[in-house]
């Protein structure tokens, strides 16, 4: 039998982006054949999907897909960031946005829409890259935005390939002007969303529980200087404005330059667009956001189960 090196192991692992022990018993398998190794992992039943179910999956990519007046965006999670790396994880991950972006953002729709080049539907072919992939993955989200006259234009932060990524952010802007200079602006819209994660469009959207705290924690801080009640009250609503300014997008201070309120931006573009602008929307989804993930040191796992 031909001896099972960690440099073989590690080969099978980029070649397939399987599990460590996975890739082991491959080759074990299959006496050390690296090809025969990727077909054993191919095959070896969907069983080994279901006892992965439970593992934290945090990592993984966003994918963004925009065309004329709609975009979607995705976010599917894996276990390690190495999948992320995974060619077929991200031919997959690519497929399923240009997916939502056909079926409106709808996650369900989208799970049970036939995947392309394959028999299966997209749940189904998850099931089968975690058998074969050896990690527990999930469709997490998906959105979609769109405007009648406009344009959609999506970002990818952090890319790994085209339209894939760690942060994945679409802005809407409405428009009967120029398409191409509303594209230019909208581009720079989702990177500033992508820099500074506003929390709303507007102040009316904010949500209520957020400012309802803000204000508790300003008062108890106004408060605490001793002034009189009418003090007291205009310095938290001058607090609150000041919120307002760092989580709602069009009170922000544009990243572009670092003192232009965005609304004012998105005003003053109808000078070179040759029509007057909406901010219709946006969105932005960050990789593993309100998930709890695990510490690991992975590199101390990956050590102990080449001893095995």
């Amino acid at each position: 039998m031909a001896e099972i090196t960690a440099s073989l192991v590690k080969e099978l692992r980029e070649k397939t982006g399987a599990g460590m022990m996975d890739c082991k018993k491959a080759l074990n398998e299959v006496s050390g054949d690296l090809e025969k190794a990727v077909d054993w992992l191919r095959t070896k039943g969907l069983s080994a999907a279901s006892k992965k179910a439970g593992r934290v999956a945090a990592e993984g990519l966003v994918g963004v897909a925009a065309n004329g007046t709609r975009g979607a965006v995705v976010e599917v999670n894996s276990e390690t960031d190495f999948v992320g790396r995974n060619e077929q994880f991200q031919k997959f991950v690519g497929a399923v946005t240009r997916l939502a972006l056909d079926n409106g953002g709808d996650l369900a729709k989208v799970a049970t829409s036939p995947f392309p080049g394959s028999s299966r539907d997209v749940q189904g072919e998850l099931t089968n890259m975690i058998a074969t992939i050896g990690e527990n993955m999930s469709l997490r989200r998906a959105a979609s935005l769109s405007v009648s006259d406009g344009v959609v234009v999506a970002y990818t932060h952090n890319a790994v390939a085209p339209d894939l990524g760690k942060i994945g952010v679409l802005v809407a802007l409405e428009s009967e002007g120029d398409k191409a200079k509303l594209a230019g602006l909208a581009k720079q819209l989702a990177m500033h969303v992508a820099a500074t994660n506003p929390q709303s469009l507007t102040v009316a959207e904010l949500d209520q529980a957020a400012i309802e705290r803000e204000r508790g924690v300003l008062a108890e801080k106004a408060s605490q200087t001793g002034k009189a009640a009418d003090i007291i009250a205009k310095m938290v609503e001058g607090g609150l404005r000041k919120f307002h300014q760092e989580v709602v997008l069009l009170e922000q201070a544009f990243v572009i330059d670092g003192k232009t309120k965005v609304s004012k931006v998105v005003d003053d573009a109808a000078k070179q667009v040759g029509a007057p602008v909406r901010l219709a929307g946006f969105l932005r989804f960050a990789l593993g956001e309100g998930i709890e993930k695990k510490s690991e040191d992975f590199a101390a796992e990956v050590a102990a189960q080449l001893k095995k």
